[in-house]
């Protein structure tokens, strides 16, 4: 076990994205634990909300590709280009797919109470991301890149 722990170390183009995702559910799980003043460990695992981990595991890789290949390398400009479609994604399919969740689960309340059925289970409505999310996500990816590199 210790040998792919050694070997994941010395991997950095795979542990400086790892460690980022991992650092962003960290944060995001205790960000959402001051805010309701409760520990809420179901935040440490889930996607959508403060920071972005998906922004900042795309963003490490980039920043680990181009620190280890160069700036005008293929391998950096594949996984840029990656990056920017991931959190394009995050900030529109993704939070519109959220958006659309919350109404959604308002309908089928609304048609619960009329038809007295209370046991629809609700649909996930934190999957996408705001711009600042993003943002933050992505400074916590080249972050995590530096600091590993």
């Amino acid at each position: 076990m210790s040998e792919l722990y050694y070997w994941l170390y010395l991997n950095k183009i795979l542990f400086a994205p790892l460690t980022a995702f991992l650092t962003a559910q960290l944060l995001k799980g205790l960000l959402e634990s001051l805010k309701n003043k409760k520990l809420h460990w179901e935040r440490f695992f889930e996607a959508g909300g403060m920071p972005s981990s998906h922004s900042a595991m795309v963003t490490a890789l980039a920043t680990a590709a181009g620190l280890s290949y160069g700036w005008s390398s293929s391998l950096f400009t594949i996984t840029a280009i990656f990056s920017v479609i991931v959190m394009y994604d995050a900030m529109g399919v993704r939070r519109a797919a959220g958006i659309h969740a919350k109404i959604l689960n308002q309908i089928l309340e609304e048609m619960g109470r009329q038809d007295g059925q209370q046991n629809v289970k609700a649909l996930k409505e934190l999957i996408g991301h705001t711009p600042s999310e993003v943002a933050v996500g992505a400074l916590i990816g080249v972050m995590m890149a530096a600091v590993v590199f």
